[in-house]
């Protein structure tokens, strides 16, 4: 139960897994395992995000009680995205790598992958940066979360 817990806490946008790892240690699931799930979990949704989010928030930008909500992320991933070809320029994967990959406040792969399909960045390239980012996000929250647990003994 505990691993659908936190393959599902994965999936979230803006928890994603920087919120599932460190829950699934502090719930004694093994940090391999948490990993590994943690990883398919946030990974799972992209290909739909890239593909889709795009063309349904600008068909709801205009709508009355959801309209100020799809506006919100439509400039969230253009402001993203304009960032992050402006410090990159030829070096967008690695970018865009690193974007979601420091889990920092506003990044992540919900938000890397709205900013790639809104700069028109290629399908399988988005894909695979998103991939390598969550897989270094992943090894950051496991390192961070087991060091952070032994200090308070909780483990």
């Amino acid at each position: 139960m505990n691993y659908i817990i936190i393959f599902l806490i994965s999936m979230i946008p803006l928890a994603e897994l920087r919120v599932a790892i460190p829950t699934g240690i502090a719930m004694g699931v093994s940090v391999l395992p948490a990993y590994a799930i943690c990883i398919l979990g946030n990974l799972l949704p992209m290909p739909f995000v890239y593909l889709f989010s795009h063309r349904l928030l600008e068909w709801g930008k205009n709508k009355k009680v959801i309209g100020k909500f799809f506006r919100f992320c439509i400039e969230k991933g253009k402001s993203a995205g304009q960032k992050l070809q402006d410090t990159a320029g030829r070096g967008l994967f690695i970018a865009l790598v690193l974007f979601i990959g420091i889990p920092i406040p506003g990044t992540g792969a919900w938000t890397g992958i709205l900013a790639a399909s809104i700069l028109r960045m290629d399908f399988k390239k988005s894909i695979m940066a998103c991939l390598c980012g969550i897989m270094l996000a992943g090894v950051i929250m496991a390192i961070s979360s087991i060091g952070v647990l032994n200090l308070l003994d909780i483990n």
